[in-house]
């Protein structure tokens, strides 16, 4: 474990480049956190594809949200539920923790809670917020390996996350 102190470059609303000895990354700033959401109804999954401005193109996600930007008093299952019906539009009866993950050490100190959302309600066509123009997929678990390379094919960024959905199929 390092103990030289850690060195803010620069710092924005959302992000901040620290150096701690010769290792460089990116952190969350104000403590923001992040939820990802693993949103499953009737044997079905909740996907979203949207435009990565860092990627240059679409990506295959797993709904998301920060936790914290908006109301520093909300709780992590009450972020997450608020971030599936906007970017969904689909609202969760119960939301459970499933623990906190990193997302790439390397790089980044952020992590993320993963959440499991159930009893699902769509409600809404959802899209997330007028700039984010978020695409909805309900995928059945069973055709998620052939929809995935589908859309690798297209040339659509898929996100580490979805291995977790993909694990089954890829560990043969």
């Amino acid at each position: 474990m390092s103990d030289e102190p850690v060195e803010t470059a620069w710092e924005g609303r959302f992000i901040a480049v620290k150096k701690r000895g010769k290792w460089e990354y990116v952190s969350r700033t104000r403590d923001i956190q992040a939820a990802v959401i693993l949103a499953i109804d009737d044997g079905h999954v909740i996907l979203v594809e949207q435009f990565r401005v860092p990627l240059g193109r679409l990506c295959l996600e797993l709904p998301a949200g920060l936790v914290g930007d908006e109301d520093e008093g909300e709780s992590i299952e009450t972020s997450a539920a608020r971030e599936l019906e906007e970017e969904t539009g689909y609202r969760p009866a119960h939301v459970e923790s499933l623990g906190q993950f990193q997302s790439s050490p390397g790089l980044v100190s952020e992590g993320f809670t993963l959440v499991r959302a159930t009893g699902l309600e769509r409600v809404s066509d959802g899209g997330g917020t007028t700039d984010e123009n978020i695409v909805v997929h309900r995928v059945a678990l069973s055709d998620l390996p052939d929809f995935v390379a589908a859309r690798r094919a297209e040339g659509m960024a898929i996100d580490v996350k979805m291995l977790l959905l993909l694990s089954p199929s890829l560990l043969g």
